[in-house]
This record gives C-alpha cells, sequence and structure tokens, in this order.
C-alpha cells in the first residue's frame, strides 16, 4: 500500500485552461461569421468542427457522466468524468491517443530492427491544394510510401522482399499554419519472407527526393490541379521546395526513443504550453518551438521591418480558432498508415504463425494500457491511490450520461452540481504560462499592438 505521502493526483479542470476560454467565449461568433469571413481562405465550413469543439468543451464535466471509484481501506469516493476522445482539438485526448499508440506499436507492431524517421515535404504552392480537398492527404502518404517502396526493392538483389513503413499526415506548421507533411518510420531494410531482416543503408537522400517530387506531380497533374507547363516551370526553380529528410535515426532497442518519436509524429496540432499570453481582449501570443524563427512581410506598424523573423505570432481570438479547427480531421479519416510488413495484411498472417507464449505476452502488454497507466506515464503519480489514506482505490460504478436525472442527483446531493454555466468575464482571460526552456520572444512589440 501507498503511504498516505505519496503524491496524489489531482483531476484537471479544463475549463480553467486558457485554450478553454477562448473556444467557450469566442467559438460560437466564430461559426456565425465563418462564411463571410474564413470560407475563401479555409474552405467551406466542415460540420466536423462543430461536432468535435462541443465535444470537448464537455471534456472533464462532471454532468455528462462519470466514473465513481472507491477506496477499500477508508471508504473514500471520488468522481472520475468521462474524456471526449477527441482528436486535434482537445489536447488532454489527443495526447492520451498518442501515448496509446505509441505503446501499441512498440509492443505489438514494430520489429526490433534499426528505424529512420523521413519526412516528406511539398512547395508551398501545392499546399493550400490540400486544405480545399482533404482527400488529396491520402494520396500524398501513398505516395511516400511507393517512393520508399521502390527504392528500397530496387536495392535487393535476391528473391522477395517486404519493406515495411508506418506513417502519420501531419498538416500543421510549428505556428499552426497549413503544412501538410509526411512523417514515417521505415526500417532500415527490408524483410524476407522467412522474416529475416536485410540491412540496407548509404541510399541518397537526393534519390528519395526527385522519386517523391515526380510521384507528387504525377497524381496532382491526374487530379487537374498541375498542368504540364506548370510542373515543367515548377522543375526549373532553384529551390524545388520538395525534401526528404532521414537524419533522425532510431537504435533497434530503443524502446523509449521510439515511443517519444511516435507521439511527436502524431501530436496535438497546437499546445497549451506554447500559449505564452491570453489577453483580456482575447488576443492570443502562441510561440514556436525551441531554435526555430519565421520571417514575416511588414505589418501595418512601422517598427516592424521587412522580412522580420521571429518565433512566435499574435492571433486575434477568431483567427486563433480558424488556425486551430483547420486541423481538425473528418470523422474516421486515418491520420496514421501501415505498410509492407507492417500493414495489417502482414500482421494477421504473422500473428496465425506466433506461439501460444507470445500470444500471451501480447495481451499482457495490451492489459497495461489503462487509463491509470497513462496518467502515471504522464504525471508520475497513481490516480488509483486515496488522498485520505494512501489506500487502492477501484471504479465500483459507472454513471452515464444518459442517466441525466442519477447524474444530477448524485452531483447535487455531493454539491457538485451547478445549474448556472461558468461565467467568462475577461479578468479570467489575464494568463502567463511559465517556460521550460529559454525563448526569445518580443513582448514590447506584443504589449504594443495588445
Amino acid at each position: 500500500m501507498e503511504s498516505p505521502t505519496a503524491k496524489i493526483y489531482r483531476h484537471r479542470s479544463p475549463e480553467s485552461s486558457p485554450f478553454f476560454k477562448v473556444v467557450s467565449r469566442y467559438f460560437p461568433e466564430f461559426e456565425r461569421i465563418y462564411a463571410k469571413k474564413y470560407e475563401a481562405k479555409y474552405g467551406f465550413w466542415r460540420p466536423v468542427i462543430h461536432t468535435s469543439v462541443e465535444k470537448f468543451l464537455k471534456c472533464g464535466d462532471l454532468k455528462e457522466g462519470f466514473a465513481r471509484i472507491k477506496c477499500n481501506d477508508c471508504g473514500k469516493e471520488l468522481f472520475v468524468p468521462f474524456s471526449c476522445h477527441q482528436r486535434c482539438s482537445c489536447p488532454s485526448c489527443h495526447q492520451k491517443r498518442s501515448l496509446l499508440m505509441s505503446l501499441h506499436l512498440t509492443d505489438d507492431v514494430l520489429i526490433n530492427v534499426p528505424h529512420r524517421q523521413f519526412v516528406f515535404t511539398i512547395p508551398k504552392r501545392l499546399r493550400l491544394y490540400f486544405r480545399y480537398d482533404r482527400s488529396l492527404l491520402s494520396e500524398l502518404v501513398h505516395s511516400a510510401w511507393e517512393v520508399v517502396s521502390e527504392i528500397y526493392s530496387e536495392e535487393v538483389a535476391f528473391g522477395e522482399a517486404t519493406p515495411a513503413m508506418i506513417a502519420g499526415i501531419q498538416t500543421f506548421g510549428d505556428l499552426i499554419n497549413w503544412h501538410p507533411h509526411i512523417h514515417a518510420l521505415v526500417p532500415e531494410g527490408v524483410f524476407l519472407p522467412s522474416g529475416a531482416f536485410c540491412s540496407i543503408t548509404g541510399i541518397d537522400n537526393e534519390r528519395f527526393k526527385e522519386r517523391w517530387e515526380s510521384k507528387v506531380f504525377a497524381f496532382l497533374k491526374k487530379a487537374d490541379l498541375l498542368t504540364v507547363d506548370d510542373i515543367e516551370k515548377m522543375r526549373k526553380w532553384k529551390h524545388s521546395g520538395f525534401s526528404v529528410d532521414t537524419s533522425v535515426r532510431i537504435e533497434a532497442g530503443d524502446k523509449q526513443g521510439m515511443m517519444r518519436l511516435i507521439q511527436y509524429i502524431i501530436r496535438c496540432p497546437f499546445s497549451l504550453e506554447r500559449m505564452v499570453k491570453v489577453t483580456s481582449d482575447g488576443k492570443v501570443l502562441y510561440r514556436a518551438g525551441k531554435g526555430v524563427c519565421h520571417a514575416f512581410p511588414k505589418q501595418g506598424d512601422p517598427n516592424l521591418k521587412a522580412g522580420t523573423k521571429r518565433n512566435f505570432e499574435v492571433f486575434e481570438p477568431l483567427d486563433f480558432l480558424a488556425e486551430v479547427t483547420q486541423h481538425i480531421p473528418k470523422h474516421g479519416q486515418h491520420q496514421f498508415r501501415m505498410y509492407g510488413w507492417y500493414s495489417h495484411k502482414k500482421m494477421g498472417m504473422r500473428k496465425q504463425q506466433e506461439e501460444s507464449k507470445a500470444e500471451s505476452e501480447k495481451c499482457d502488454n495490451k492489459s497495461l494500457a489503462t487509463w491509470a497507466m497513462l496518467i502515471k506515464m504522464i504525471f508520475e503519480v497513481d490516480p488509483l491511490i486515496c488522498p485520505e489514506c494512501g489506500g487502492a482505490m477501484k471504479i465500483v460504478s459507472i454513471i452515464d450520461r444518459h442517466q441525466k436525472d442519477v447524474v444530477k442527483k448524485i452531483l447535487k446531493h455531493c454539491d457538485l452540481w451547478d445549474d448556472s454555466s461558468p461565467p467568462i468575464a475577461p479578468n479570467l482571460f489575464e494568463a502567463e504560462l511559465e517556460f521550460t526552456e529559454e525563448v526569445t520572444i518580443d513582448l514590447d512589440f506584443f504589449d504594443m499592438i495588445a
């Protein structure tokens, strides 16, 4: 049993975050004026935005149902609210999804061989096509697989060999801007039918880039988005805008390094830690990652020079919502794809050949991926430790959100029911978030425009 002095998990309160306050206060207005102000730039309104944001605003709300947990020793009871499970709109739920995916891939899918991260990028001129037609993202990731599959297969001079790739579709840049590109985990070699691994190294990145460029041009031409003349002109550019980076390598057996990389690949488009400041009128100061700077054209202020580089952006509240919500994927749209030796078909064939011991170990691994384990991984505390006596707590019942009368009765009995909506007053918006690393941000510039 844990001692009463052990670290105790405190349930998060999403409504207290600056992001929640911005969304809850400004989203109705954003939805109302979207067609007039944002449709030309961001495309037609997608109903999934309303659905996703509506669920996010109810994430962690006891009124939407909860689980009752009870201490076996002292009888202490707590309520654990349900999560919304939304991708790209709820930072907490997205993080849990990333953790679960990293556990699943490292325990159940990835073979213990060296891997490289491939990052496939495209020119700025082509990126808008993918904003207005999201189905092109599937073509983009499939083209990345074709590049890897073809080049690796060409390197093998004997028999049948199968490359492998796990790819994540990212639509965002460092400042939440629209930037569709592909991150992929690729073994440094191919797999033979026997399961043996044949290592392949030393392939020139330029070879991948040239093949990648041809693949992207081909499917955009087929979709009547580019003409032969357009392609010829772009091929003459000094800097094509296409790139394939393979500099990140994960050694065989480095499970923690692989888990961190997977979580990076499928991370949420925005970070709460980067919301440096939110003013009383909703302006958001958002910083880029460490060491990242962007050049911006001259704005209206005379003190801001043309081509100014800075590692932050200041958003009006509605503009901030427009940037964030453009990355919400369509319901059922896969953002993570598995190919070749890692495909579901190949894994299913290997599963039939696994020994019973391997099967039991696989089940044991899956049983670890619980809510309590995820909390331990994130906060290094056990959410099932009693805050009163340090004893073990267990789930005793689930109160579903459809049982509205029961939910209301229990919460009123415990003085946890509030008939009114939480007030969103201007003074609640002032928020300063501490940095965990050194950054360079011109706060005088921010204060000047705020």
